[in-house]
């Protein structure tokens, strides 16, 4: 952390990491849940060609002029998918995929033939396939910042829209909104936050940073505001964590260790999510099972003795086995009952109800048997 606020070079790839998970963040969210996640990844993909001829045009690697041609051919790679799908009986990932793989194929062709030229300039075009955040520098940060503000400028200006977009697109042509129109602006925003984030992941890792965050927000709320802020914190921490965890080790590379991160915040999410988590869920049937049960046997041990005139009558351990043939554990059923005060052993292999247990036992028989 120490080195966070002193290491130039730490800290603008930290800085350029967070803002890339903000962007990502926010924007993946809608991607998620029009689910459109390949989405993200076809643009990353088609967006590499778009590098190499950016670079043919003008012959140079400044990352504003590289990212316009990334997100030119980002944003023609969607159109073509929307065309394709528009037009003909091709299904949408089957779109998707044919236009990732053309795409790619043809940014490798474009980045050989670059790799070929007699120009040492053209070195280091081949780091956006997986990233190369240590060579971020200020003025790429600030390039991230201003195109990253901007599309979240454009999100807070639209969001009842891309809101409607998101969860019923026919009403919102209903009400004479034009959906089409939003959805490209939508698009396009994705187009930007995929951009600027090839840098620093790269082109073939950078679609987990489009799905991983809101995936991992998707677990926690049912409310979407709730749902991109929590996408945009997870995608900035998890920036921010890559770049420091790559520190530690020499020859780490910061884009997967980033992707690393957000995809370790996906499984605890998964797992431990309050509403969705799998880990809590099992817990929760778990105990719901264990209290069900419990309160069985309660009630076996009631029916029994509502046949003698005193209720807290002893009875033995074998019949409440033949009442529950299936109920394995019901020997530490009985010592949690007994431990909770509502049944009292009597002998070596009896059990009587308390007051209380009796108690309890009539607010069950009657809950169950209500009309």
């Amino acid at each position: 952390m120490e080195e966070l606020l002193t290491d130039y070079t730490l800290r603008t790839v930290a800085l350029g990491a967070g803002l890339l998970g903000v962007v990502s963040g926010a924007l993946g969210t809608f991607a998620v849940l029009r689910r459109q996640s390949l989405l993200g990844d076809a643009i990353s993909h088609a967006a590499l060609p778009g590098i190499g001829l950016a670079f043919l045009l003008t012959g140079s690697k400044l990352p504003l002029v590289l990212m316009i041609g990334a997100a030119l051919a980002g944003w023609c790679a969607t159109a073509l998918v929307m065309a394709i799908t528009g037009t003909t009986r091709v299904k949408y990932d089957s779109a998707l995929g044919l236009v990732l793989s053309v795409f790619f194929g043809a940014g490798l062709v474009i980045l050989t033939v670059i790799q070929k030229l007699p120009d040492a300039n053209q070195a280091g075009l081949d780091a956006f396939l997986f990233g190369q955040a240590a060579a971020l520098v200020e003025r790429d940060v600030v390039t991230m910042a201003a195109l990253g503000g901007v599309s979240l400028l454009m999100v807070a200006l639209f969001w009842k829209e891309f809101k409607l977009l998101a969860f019923n697109e026919d009403f919102g042509r209903s009400l004479g909104l034009p959906m089409r129109q939003l959805d490209l602006l939508l698009t396009t925003l994705l187009v930007i936050a995929i951009v600027i984030g090839l840098q620093t992941v790269g082109v073939v890792l950078m679609s987990a940073m489009i799905i991983a965050p809101a995936a991992a927000a998707r677990q926690w709320t049912d409310r979407l505001g709730y749902m991109v802020l929590i996408a945009m914190g997870a995608g900035a921490l998890s920036g921010v964590a890559g770049a420091l965890v790559s520190t530690s080790a020499a020859r780490l590379p910061t884009g997967p260790t980033i992707v690393l991160c957000i995809s370790g915040v996906v499984v605890v999410s998964m797992l431990f999510a309050p509403n969705r988590g799998l880990a809590l869920r099992a817990l929760r049937h778990r105990t719901s099972n264990t209290r069900l049960q419990r309160e069985a046997t309660l009630l076996d041990l009631y029916q029994l003795a509502r046949q003698h005139a005193a209720q807290d009558h002893p009875h033995a351990e074998a019949t409440l086995v033949a009442m529950q043939p299936g109920a394995g554990s019901l020997r530490r059923q009985l010592r949690a009952l007994a431990e909770l005060g509502l049944i009292r052993p009597v002998g070596k292999h009896e059990w009587a109800l308390t007051p209380e247990g009796i108690a309890e036992s009539r607010r069950l028989y009657s809950e169950r048997n209500q009309p």
